[in-house]
């Protein structure tokens, strides 16, 4: 059986045990510096585990036990490979040579800008930029295979990734909870979109019965003008009876009477089902900016309305949504300032906060008349553009944003008192 064979399935192989892990580097047994770069097995193996961990990917890794025709390489754990590439990190084998050359071709663009450095104040220079920007992996392999890496700079990069790694657990964890909460705002928007769609079913069914009531008025009128034409015809061939012709004078006068009553049912129907029309174009505006929101909130950016820095006042309202209402502005690029119309804050700030803004929204369910009149009377006279909002929603403030267009706000938002 070849020394191979027994590195990666040997029972005998142990992982290091949890006294090793904690147990500080031995810095200076790197050996004497040369001019070539150091191979994974001759730097100490107190690093072995940082440069598996951090400088490879377990796919990469996993890759690379494969080519080592390992058994279990595809089904085994990311863990328990880790302790394999740790253990044949050390060895100057066949193992060894595969995870260094993986190593190598995975961070060759590193290799390169640091290979740059001929000293050690360079190396170091160049290691704390590419530390700041993010590009551990790659500087870590770099600097402590680089021959002018001297101990102090390798116990330096070793604790700067030692540290890194517990502040990427902290956040981990702080993006689960994150996940939590915004999965759980996902079901509720899924509900309140339930909801609209019912609504929106209940008008349109309103609508339908409302349409087939004005038809029957319709055709109601269609027969009594029949009849009215037939009867004006048999009157004046009765306008020798003066008896029969005050009769149908009487019976003409009730006629007009009941067409003008049919006639106002069909105009008031009309006007009703016009009014339902616009009910709905609103509710599936409302639906169409909350089902936008919901493909943002997942990922899906590109139809989101970009408000361009544009500064938004928003009056009246409940005040519980307020700092929703500003986080959705501010993602799709805008500022939103907010005033409660006159509840706590003093309505005398408003003249101030309307020449800041360049577009004045208020929902004309959740706002005093006194508060609706001083808007519209201040941003005429600031020429600022306001748009009235169907409720104090979010789906209401988002149709709002999704009608906004950058550089023709004022044409968007101008609204007739």
């Amino acid at each position: 059986m070849s020394s191979l064979t027994v590195l990666h399935r040997s029972p005998r192989v142990e992982p290091p045990s949890l006294a090793d892990r904690l147990r500080p580097p031995a810095f200076g047994d790197e050996g004497p510096p040369s001019a070539r770069r150091r191979k994974i097995w001759a730097i100490s193996p107190h690093f072995h585990c940082s440069i598996i961990g951090t400088c490879l990917t377990a796919g990469e890794l996993r890759q690379v036990f494969v080519k080592l025709g390992d058994a279990d390489a595809g089904s085994a754990s990311d863990h328990a490979l880790h302790i394999r590439g740790v253990h044949a990190a050390g060895r100057q084998d066949l193992a060894g040579k595969l995870i260094n050359k993986a190593l190598d071709r995975r961070h060759e663009a590193a290799l390169k800008r640091f290979g740059k450095a001929t000293s050690t104040e360079g190396l170091r220079e160049i290691w704390r930029k590419a530390f700041d920007d993010g590009d551990i992996s790659g500087a870590y392999w770099a600097v402590l295979s680089h021959p002018a890496a001297d101990r102090q700079l390798l116990h330096d990069a070793f604790g700067e990734v030692h540290m890194l790694s517990h502040l990427v657990g902290s956040a981990n964890r702080i993006d689960i909870a994150r996940l939590n909460r915004l999965e759980r705002q996902l079901a509720e928007r899924d509900d309140k979109i339930a909801r609209q769609e019912a609504r929106l079913r209940a008008a349109a069914d309103e609508r339908a019965v409302l349409q087939r009531r004005a038809e029957a008025g319709e055709s109601e009128l269609a027969r009594l003008a029949i009849r009215e034409q037939a009867r004006a015809e048999a009157g004046r061939g009765l306008a020798s009876a003066t008896d029969r012709d005050e009769g149908s004078r009487a019976h003409a006068d009730n006629l007009a009477e009941r067409l003008k009553r049919a006639e106002l049912r069909a105009a008031e129907a009309e006007r009703l089902n016009r009014a339902l029309s616009l009910r709905e174009a609103e509710f599936r505006r409302e639906l169409a900016a909350l089902e936008a929101a919901l493909q943002a909130g997942e990922g899906d950016t590109d139809d989101a309305p970009d408000l361009g820095g544009l500064t938004l006042l928003y009056v009246g309202g409940r005040p519980r949504l307020v700092d929703q209402l500003r986080a959705l502005a501010a993602t799709r690029g805008g500022l939103l300032l907010a005033h409660d119309g006159g509840v706590e804050d003093n309505v005398t700030l408003l003249p101030g906060l309307i020449s800041q803004a360049d577009l004045v929204l208020f929902p004309v369910d959740c706002i005093s008349h006194l508060a609706a009149g001083l808007i519209k009377r201040h941003c005429r006279e600031a020429g600022k553009a306001y748009r009235p909002l169907r409720s104090a929603s979010l789906a209401s403030f988002l149709t709002a944003l999704a009608a906004i267009d950058h550089g023709r706000a004022a044409e968007h938002g101008t609204a007739v008192a």
